[in-house]
């Protein structure tokens, strides 16, 4: 078995040094492109994972970390007025009345998991006050960081979020796709309405990261998986 191994490696080696100087250089080439490219597909980011489907909420510690505080929830604001055929609750700016019902089911949602020492914002727009109005029955001082987010989701997430304490911040899809961008999150998508974007942020360094999204319809399968 060893002589014939080593009759192999000697035969590859003389065809290797009987190509020409030119061709050796391309092979080597070649070979190092194949490992820059596996490295590459090993080492990239993972895509953003549902969290309601299998094992993958107690492998984030989902309920864990929220009890600890140490958990952000971007939350979409529900479905638009001007952007639907649906009866608008009222102003044409705000959500429509499909979008009030899943407003009030998310929020009902998150009294089960529990809103204890939560600390919620909403951007200024009708939608996002009025999403928040009826999900959490509260509504904030217009912060304008959730609607001018450009760039700046993360550092303004981190600069609101308070040790022990959980923060949901109702908002806009672009700004959960910012975030997700400076998480390095692979292929920012945009989000339905209603649905939530779970990060957690480490009370000793304050690195945010991403966990996974929650849909709207899938809260009731969410909370039913606690411990």
């Amino acid at each position: 078995m060893n002589s014939n191994f080593t009759h192999v490696l000697d035969e590859l080696g003389t065809r290797y040094h009987a190509l020409g100087t030119l061709s050796r250089r391309f092979l080597f080439l070649a070979g190092l492109l194949s490992l820059i490219g596996l490295a590459a597909f090993v080492l990239r980011p993972a895509p953003l994972a549902d969290l309601a489907q299998g094992q993958r909420l107690h492998r984030a510690n989902f309920f864990s970390l929220w009890k600890k505080g140490d958990l952000v929830v971007l939350v979409r604001h529900v479905e638009r007025c001007d952007h639907s055929t649906n009866p608008c609750l009222a102003q044409p700016d705000g959500i429509t009345v499909k979008g009030r019902v899943m407003a009030d089911r998310l929020g009902q949602a998150f009294q089960s998991l529990g809103m204890q020492g939560v600390n919620l914002y909403n951007s200024p727009l009708r939608r996002t006050e009025q999403t928040a109005a009826f999900a959490f029955n509260q509504t904030t001082e217009g912060q304008d960081w959730l609607a001018n987010c450009r760039k700046s989701m993360l550092s303004n997430v981190i600069n609101h979020k308070q040790d022990g304490h959980n923060l949901v911040l109702v908002t806009h899809s672009e700004c959960i796709a910012d975030l997700e961008k400076s998480l390095n999150v692979p292929s920012p998508s945009s989000p339905d309405y209603g649905s939530a974007l779970i990060v957690s942020v480490d009370p000793q360094t304050h690195v945010a990261k991403a966990l996974g999204y929650i849909d709207p319809q899938d809260w009731v399968k969410v909370l039913a998986k606690r411990p």
